[in-house]
């Protein structure tokens, strides 16, 4: 059993496929998927996917990469979140990649997010991009170790792996981990503590290995857990098992579908 812990099938790429990629994700052994939030414009959507299948989750949440979206009160991400399906704020984050100039309004939409997350009690699902330094200031800052969280799709060093893991947050690997010239993030797979590992697809991004350059899926999560695994030297059963238990604990307000 595996799950992807972070997907957005709430996209275009997505439209109308939605039984075909349930279908694909059964044949391949990912039980569940957690589809996560980018603008407040799009929950409804996002909640609707969770409200229709007990296997699929939401998150609420502002994506930094949306400058135009505006400020978001705590408050209001709070209430949107005390939803049974809802088990997570975000993504959220920080990306100095994509945007540049003053993103003060990024850090303090962050910094919203964080509160939020300690308002509702649920966890954070956190993107950094070229903002590590930021990123874990304002964690500690806004103590975002109360609530604990992912750091999704990782590609960062060692060094900030370590120090979110300190932090009480998990670390989430993507298709990225089986790039070919990615052998530094490998390094960073096989340095977590398996009880802090999660695995995910980004889909419809970021296809691993031999999907890549192809519209990714939560289906294709097992290329990913597979190559964990490897890198691990563990058994592919072993590192679903984990990735399954830390995915439940994190996000504690999913709960499994009874068979």
């Amino acid at each position: 059993m595996l799950v992807d812990s972070h997907c957005h099938l709430d996209f275009a790429e997505f439209r109308g496929r939605l039984p075909e990629l349930l279908d694909a994700m059964r044949a391949a052994g990912v039980t569940y998927a957690l589809c996560v939030c980018v603008t407040l414009e799009d929950f409804p959507g996002v909640i609707a996917l969770a409200e229709a299948h007990p296997n699929l989750f939401a998150s609420v949440g502002v994506h930094p990469d949306y400058p135009d979206a505006g400020a978001v009160a705590p408050e209001r991400l709070a209430a949107l979140a005390d939803h049974p399906r809802v088990v997570a704020i975000g993504e959220t984050g920080l990306d100095y990649y994509r945007l540049t100039g003053d993103l003060e309004w990024q850090r303090e939409r962050f910094r919203s997010h964080i509160r939020a997350a300690r308002l509702a009690g649920k966890p954070l699902i956190v993107h950094t991009r070229a903002a590590a330094a930021d990123t874990l200031r304002i964690m500690r800052e806004e103590r975002a170790g109360e609530v604990g969280g992912v750091m999704h799709c990782f590609t960062e060093s060692r060094e900030v792996a370590d120090a979110a893991v300190a932090l009480g947050f998990h670390v989430s690997f993507s298709g990225i981990v089986t790039f070919k010239n990615a052998g530094a993030l490998r390094e960073v797979a096989a340095s977590i503590p398996l009880e802090r590992l999660l695995v995910e697809t980004d889909s419809p991004y970021l296809a691993p290995v031999p999907h890549r350059g192809k519209t990714n899926q939560p289906a294709y999560v097992r290329h990913v857990a597979e190559a964990v695994a490897a890198i691990r030297g563990i058994p592919l059963p072993h590192l679903a098992a984990a990735t399954t238990d830390n995915f439940f604990r994190l996000f504690s307000a999913a709960s499994k579908v009874k068979h």
